[in-house]
């Protein structure tokens, strides 16, 4: 009996620690994972979970319906973060509590949406687990809310606020409907807070988080305002996702700290305040197949040019062919028909004795019989001299006497032209044909690599989807083909349409000369300002040039090839001025590879400027400038005859002790009033260079070129009619439209619809909407206006001395 109750104890004591340990087991299982019943997709519970305590959360919803998880926790750490993991039927996301940004912004609270998944097998219902874990050995307290978005998908024309964080990114459906073809999306906020606006395909997974955002589609950055251009044909279902993203610092608007405080090693003190309402509208644009309208319509208006020139070429015909335009012949009264006046003389002793002189001029019967006298003394002897300056380029002189020659006729008080176009018309000639060749092949060498840089540029903004990379005015940008803003690049066809008319009525011009020569004879020579239109022909091609480079210019408008849109311009500036000067000065003329090479140097200085534009830059700049304005100035007081070398220093002193300290007034005064004026405007303009140090160097300096080129422009005209010259109708026609059209197009470049000198998020601030033919915005208008202006202003200079046709060159005085 005690043997069968000692063996039933052992029995029954195993019995019970087998079902203690199982207990156990079961026990331990249910305190690992708790496991809420399967219910609807919209709920707010709150928990914890520790190291060995995990929770699940598992809900179903309607597959046309889209889900936004939140989940928050005001007592997780850095160390034990909570990880928050929620699985669909075909993809997992993931995050943790608290949400860290670039090692350094944190946020309690985190939300995100869950990508819409298409019915798999028919089934109308999709199934959620969210799990919640953390390694935390102390109790961590969480709250989860799961809800269904409302208003999930975009309409056209409908306006949306929404709120967006960091750590709460919202992303919404737009679908194309049947007849849309193009749409805009357009952001905007009254908070400078950087954001980022991205447009991916309507597929999951959406990547809708600061660190992955940038990875697909098309994406740019915003402070207050931005704007995406999105066809249909770039998505294959003709859906796409519009996602908006906070970032966690101001880098984009230019700055490097966060809003709120990120030293609290836990986390950040109130991370609402970077909390941004956006307004979201998604407007259609202009589809492709209305492109043609504008085109159409801006082509047209260029034509009108090319047949208001050819009926004015046809009236112009029509009456000279009736006599009512008067011969030459009828003003040739007192030139020897043999005579040839083709090579340069020396003076006569009547001719040298007007020098230091003001008295009376001789009479034109007494002009004529003293050109006539000195070039048949000279007519032998010149042949040789002629032929051998030829041979070496026509420009330099080759004996002491004619240069001892020069310094008597060049300082004379009173100078005609006829003083200053002693060199024969061939030499002169060969010398500014060199002009146009020369800007032919420069023009040639230096588009062809920034065609290919710049389409680079625009392949990488496809390929990256990375917008910030180029300046667009976003609102107006109407992408076509490979290029982002065909319009902007379009709208410079002005300047090249009007620079092909400009080149044809010039060399329509040109041509009526050498015919009139061949008719009339060489004595034509001794009349009105020579002729030669080598200068012409290179403002024609320069404003080709400038639409062509403007163009490329605006394929990606950025800091880095600026220079592309402004360097004929600067050439345009600097040619105009050589032509002005040219007219009555026509031997003592820069020649063309000096002309180059100067504006070579200002291109290679406008680099600097933009990779260098500190105060030190600009202070060296101001004594360059400084020094320039007083060599040209030298230059142009003494007629070419100021030589620069090592006595420079004494002839300065000279020049100071005798015409401005020993004499009341200059030697030579219209001169010396202009160059005061000029030199004091460009001290002015060295002044607020230095002062305000401008971010666009670029700019500055070809406001320098443009301000002396209107300066020098106004001062010939004034000359002119205080010489009481006239200024024949079609100038003073072509005047008006000049200053009409420049006062309009300024207005318009000075909108200012970018600016690269800003952060590409900033710049957008400046954007506006289309405001010509739903196609062309303020900048394009001002590519019209100024390619107007400037075709004006080219003929302006054409035709500003025809009244002068018909007068003697030694009556034409020099200014």
């Amino acid at each position: 009996m005690g043997s069968y109750c000692k063996r039933y104890l052992l029995t029954s004591t195993c019995l019970t620690r087998h079902v203690l340990v199982l207990f156990v087991l079961v026990s331990t299982f249910t305190s690992c994972i708790c496991q809420d019943p399967v219910g609807r997709c919209e709920f707010n519970v709150t928990g914890f979970v520790t190291s060995g305590y995990d929770d699940r959360h598992e809900c179903e919803y309607n597959s046309s319906k889209v889900i936004r998880v939140s989940a928050s926790s005001s007592e997780a750490k850095r160390q034990f973060p909570l990880l928050f993991v929620v699985r669909q039927q075909k993809s997992v996301l993931s995050w943790s509590v608290p949400y860290i940004i670039q090692s350094q912004y944190v946020y309690a609270d985190v939300s995100h949406t869950l990508c819409p998944e298409a019915n798999v097998a028919g089934n109308q219902s999709h199934h959620i687990v969210i799990d919640v874990t953390t390694q935390s050995p102390a109790n961590e307290s969480y709250s989860l809310k799961v809800g269904i978005v409302d208003d999930f998908q975009l309409t056209t024309g409908e306006e949306r606020t929404i709120r967006v964080n960091p750590s709460e990114p919202l992303y919404f459906l737009y679908e194309f409907p049947q007849n849309v073809q193009s749409v805009v999306v357009k952001a905007s906020s009254e908070d400078s807070i950087c954001a980022l606006v991205s447009i991916q395909e309507a597929q999951c997974p959406v990547y809708d988080q600061q660190r992955n955002v940038e990875f697909v589609g098309t994406h740019q950055t915003m402070t207050t305002q931005a704007a995406i251009t999105v066809q249909r044909d770039a998505f294959m279902n003709n859906r796409f996702y519009a996602v908006f993203v906070v970032l966690p610092n101001d880098e984009c608007a230019g700055g490097n700290e966060a809003i709120f405080n990120i030293t609290n090693p836990l986390i950040g003190d109130d991370p609402t305040v970077r909390d941004k309402l956006i307004q979201v509208i998604i407007a259609e644009s202009l589809p492709e197949e209305e492109f043609w309208k504008p085109i159409i319509l801006t082509i047209g208006v260029m034509l009108c040019f090319y047949l208001i020139a050819g009926v004015s070429i046809f009236i112009f015909d029509k009456r000279k062919s009736k006599g009512e335009l008067g011969t030459l012949e009828e003003q040739v009264l007192f030139v020897d028909p043999d005579t040839d006046i083709d090579h340069e003389a020396p003076l006569t002793q009547s001719q040298k004795a007007t020098y230091g002189t003001t008295g009376a001029e001789p009479t034109p019967m007494e002009a004529a019989k003293t050109l006539n006298a000195t070039n048949k003394n000279v007519s032998t002897n010149s042949t040789d001299d002629d032929d051998s300056t030829s041979s070496l380029g026509g420009d330099i002189d080759m004996l002491d006497d004619i240069e001892q020659e020069k310094e008597i006729y060049r300082t004379k008080m009173v100078l005609y032209v006829s003083d200053l176009a002693r060199k024969t018309p061939k030499t002169l000639q060969r010398k500014y044909k060199l002009y146009y060749w020369n800007l032919l092949t420069i023009s040639i060498f230096y588009v062809l690599p920034v065609m290919q840089l710049v389409l680079t540029y625009q392949l990488v903004v496809n390929t990256t989807g990375n917008e910030d990379t180029c300046y667009y005015n976003f609102l107006c940008a109407i992408p076509y083909g490979v290029l982002s803003a065909f319009n902007n690049v379009f709208s410079n066809v002005g300047y090249m349409m009007l620079g092909i008319l400009y080149l044809f009525l010039v060399w329509r011009k040109d041509y009526m000369h050498q015919k009139e020569v061949a008719a009339k004879g060489p004595n034509i020579h001794h009349y009105g300002i020579p002729k030669h239109f080598g200068l012409h022909y290179a403002l024609g091609i320069a404003l080709f040039m400038e639409g062509i480079l403007s163009g490329c210019y605006h394929v990606c408008p950025s800091y880095t090839n600026f220079q592309f849109d402004t360097a004929f311009m600067y050439i345009i500036a600097g040619l105009g001025m050589l032509k002005l000067y040219q007219q009555r000065h026509q031997d003592v003329n820069a020649n063309a590879y000096a002309s180059y090479a100067c504006l070579a140097i200002v291109i290679f200085i406008a680099m600097l400027g933009v990779l260098f534009g500190n105060v030190a830059f600009y202070v060296l700049f101001a004594i360059v400038h400084f020094l320039t304005c007083t060599a040209l100035s030298a230059q142009i007081y003494y007629m070419g005859t100021w030589k620069m070398n090592f006595g420079i220093f004494k002839r300065i002193f000279l020049v100071l002790k005798t015409d401005c300290l020993q004499c009341a007034r200059p030697v030579y005064v219209d001169r010396m009033i202009v160059l005061i004026i000029g030199n004091a405007v460009n001290w002015a303009l060295i002044v607020f260079g230095l002062v305000t140090t401008p971010k666009d160097f670029s700019s500055y300096l070809l406001a320098i070129l443009i301000v002396n080129l209107l300066l020098y422009m106004a001062f010939y005209m004034i000359m002119k009619l205080r010489y009481k010259e006239r200024i024949v109708p079609a100038a003073m026609v072509f005047t008006v439209f000049t200053c009409v059209i420049w006062a309009f197009a300024l207005y318009f470049f000075m909108l200012g619809l970018t600016s690269w000198n800003e952060t590409p998020a900033v710049s957008r601030e400046f954007n506006e909407g289309c405001i010509l033919l739903k196609f062309y915005d303020g900048h394009d208008v001002w590519h019209f206006l100024s390619s107007f202006a400037l075709f004006f202003s080219f003929l302006l200079v054409l035709t500003l001395d025809d009244d002068l046709d018909n007068v003697p060159r030694d009556k034409i005085p020099v200014f």
